[in-house]
């Protein structure tokens, strides 16, 4: 008998002082859409706040949406407050104003996967369906 996967949980969060959250939640409701458990924080989450909650709420990745430009110090630092609380299993993806240069960094720091400006939703949408467990 094939072994069910088990859809992802997401957490979808606005992390730091950005007040723009209409990306965010559309892609929340993409995701709900296409079958997915997703919890929205809403806007101005610290990363405490929404480590806290990605713990709490026991997703399996959080998408992070990020225009700010604050990118290269706050996703880094949810990577490592996740880790430093035992959820290293949860992963991290990013969207929103991140500069080409920016990526590597930022992979390299933990964030596994970064979406820019204009990737159609269905793109968004299939890399979260292929998280499940």
């Amino acid at each position: 008998m094939a072994e069910m996967k088990r859809i992802p949980r997401i957490l979808v969060a606005k992390v730091g002082l950005d007040g723009h959250d209409r990306g965010s939640k559309i892609i929340a409701r993409a995701l709900r859409d296409a079958g997915m458990d997703v919890v929205y924080t809403g806007l101005r989450q610290t990363v405490e706040m929404t480590a806290n909650a990605a713990i709490q709420e026991d997703v399996d990745i959080i998408g992070v949406s990020i225009l700010s430009g604050a990118h290269l110090t706050l996703l880094p630092a949810l990577r490592k407050m996740l880790d430093e609380k035992g959820a290293q299993n949860i992963s991290i993806i990013a969207g929103g104003i991140i500069p080409d240069k920016d990526i590597p960094k930022l992979k390299a720091q933990g964030v596994d996967m970064v979406f820019q400006p204009g990737v159609p939703l269905s793109e968004i949408v299939e890399h979260f369906q292929s998280k499940q467990r």
